[in-house]
């Protein structure tokens, strides 16, 4: 048996142990994005539990790739169980209200008890005047802790756009249990999550999120999709060949570059949105010479 063999057996009999415990058939969805990991750890819940009808939900924000969003659709005209929720909020009018995303989650976070508070024992320890030691703010950004900064900033786009539609929904239809693709070699906040299950605060025993490609590698996912013969967005295979999709053009997005410059040349329109949406974070970042260079 192969590595990849053995990680999919191991997988399918975490999913099947977690449903006996748990009833994921009656009590949890699947947050479907439309990227490979979701297409992956959909096709996971099949093998293990064939014939189900947990549904695959699609939370179009409106800043989604065009392709990614055609691609969902396709699969809902072919999948019952995949439900598309459209756009409930504006963009722009959104991030005016709580705060651009900017550099990362923590760092936004951190901004935003900044601008709120000042300089708070958290956002003091994160510039590197205290105990903290790893996951400093970058010294190329500690300028950015300033009263004068342009804009404001938090972590909550994420949370308004795409969370807090999933939870009505979820409220709505009585599945309080959300599987996702979510996977520790992705980085960032996840590298922190402790494993495949997340469970309440306040009540142990509640289960809230499954993620059963957590302890998988991107290898085994791409392994996966052949094996399974999966479909795939066009924008993950030539002459686009993004490594992940989410919503464009995102300032927290690592390759945020890389991705522009594909955009400019393939997807010119949808670059065009991106400048307009996150002009105020493009504009810093260009002017700091931090994720953008041109």
């Amino acid at each position: 048996m192969t590595e990849n063999n053995f990680t999919l057996c191991d997988r399918i009999a975490k999913i099947k142990a977690i449903n006996g415990e748990y009833n994921l058939l009656q009590n949890a969805y699947i947050s479907f994005s439309g990227g490979k990991d979701s297409v992956a750890c959909s096709k996971l819940i099949d093998l293990a539990l064939p014939g189900n009808k947990i549904p695959r939900v699609f939370i179009n924000t409106g800043i989604e790739y065009s392709a990614i969003v055609k691609f969902v659709q396709k699969k809902a005209s072919q999948d019952e169980r995949v439900v598309i929720i459209p756009p409930t909020l504006n963009i722009r009018a959104t991030l005016e209200e709580f705060g651009y995303p900017f550099k990362s989650k923590e760092h936004a976070q951190k901004m935003a008890v900044f601008q709120r508070s000042g300089f708070t024992k958290t956002v003091s320890d994160y510039l590197g005047n205290g105990d903290k030691t790893h996951f400093l703010c970058p010294k190329a950004l500690v300028g950015t802790f300033t009263a004068d900064f342009p804009f404001k900033v938090s972590d909550k786009c994420c949370k308004k756009m795409k969370k807090e539609p999933a939870k009505k929904w979820s409220v709505a239809n009585k599945r309080p249990i959300i599987i996702t693709g979510v996977r520790q070699a992705e980085g960032g906040l996840r590298q922190s999550m402790s494993g495949c299950t997340t469970f309440s605060s306040k009540n142990k025993s509640v289960l809230e999120k499954f993620h059963p490609l957590f302890p998988c590698s991107s290898e085994f996912v791409e392994w996966f999709i052949q094996e399974q013969s999966l479909e795939v967005c066009e924008l993950y295979a030539p002459p686009y060949n993004f490594k992940r999709t989410g919503c464009k053009g995102c300032p927290f997005s690592l390759d945020l570059q890389e991705q522009l410059d594909k955009m400019e040349k393939l997807l010119p329109a949808e670059k065009k949105q991106c400048e307009i949406i996150w002009r105020k974070v493009y504009e810093e970042y260009r002017k700091l010479q931090y994720r953008l260079t041109h």
